[in-house]
């Protein structure tokens, strides 16, 4: 179920380069507070942390971040706005990869304070990564919901692959049994179609990838298993 931020998000249709919110639509959208697409903030005091909000919006479905807003919706607003967006667009610039699209604006606010918007596009360019340090493994971030989660292998191939064409699947005895199976029971993990098919992981990997990018599936990621179910 979508929350009020999303649907309100979408009927006002904030897709392009040049349509910026004003104090009144961010109140409205705060009030309904953080979804798929939204993102409080209250300071840039750890960007590395903050970041990850970002490259999971661009990965996904594109969405705002607003910077001087609590978690549970207080619109106090950035005492020093320019020293926080310098801070978190160096981070952007130092830490990720490959760039992706957004804008970054004020809103002044009655107390003098000011809300940092940044408004961040779904990108063709995916999967985007945050790699804090040449030593770290770069980290691959997608939004489920009102979280951000880290993508898994196989999300990572699906975001990789999404827009290729001629993908194409073979529709075997393991492909027969996954449908009827989750014509009745909700959702299935890598895992389960694994050991219920007697498949090696890597195999079963590769078809619900298949599955998900021909559109019969869809994939639910997870902090810690992602979920397959019909499309």
């Amino acid at each position: 179920m979508r929350s009020g931020s999303e649907i309100l998000l979408e009927s006002t249709n904030w897709e392009h380069e040049n349509d910026f919110l004003d104090l009144k639509n961010l109140k409205n959208l705060v009030r309904h507070g953080e979804g798929q697409r939204l993102e409080f903030k209250m300071k840039v005091k750890f960007p590395e942390k903050i970041i990850k909000e970002l490259v999971a919006f661009a990965n996904t479905d594109g969405g705002h971040l607003f910077l001087g807003v609590s978690d549970e919706g207080q619109i106090e607003g950035l005492k020093f706005a320019e020293e926080e967006q310098y801070l978190l667009e160096r981070a952007i610039e130092k830490y990720c990869f490959p760039a992706f699209s957004y804008n970054a604006y004020p809103i002044s606010l009655d107390n003098g304070r000011t809300v940092l918007v940044y408004q961040v596009f779904e990108s063709v360019d995916k999967p985007h990564f945050v790699q804090l340090s040449t030593d770290s493994q770069p980290q691959c971030f997608v939004r489920i919901k009102d979280r951000t989660v880290q993508a898994s292998k196989e999300m990572k191939q699906i975001l990789r692959r999404e827009n290729q064409e001629g993908v194409q699947f073979s529709y075997g005895d393991s492909e027969r049994w996954l449908m009827e199976y989750l014509r009745n029971t909700p959702t299935i993990t890598l895992e389960e179609f694994a050991l219920l098919n007697k498949l090696p992981l890597w195999i079963a990997s590769r078809k619900l990838v298949l599955l998900v990018l021909t559109q019969v599936l869809k994939i639910i990621p997870g902090e810690s298993l992602d979920h397959y179910s019909l499309k």
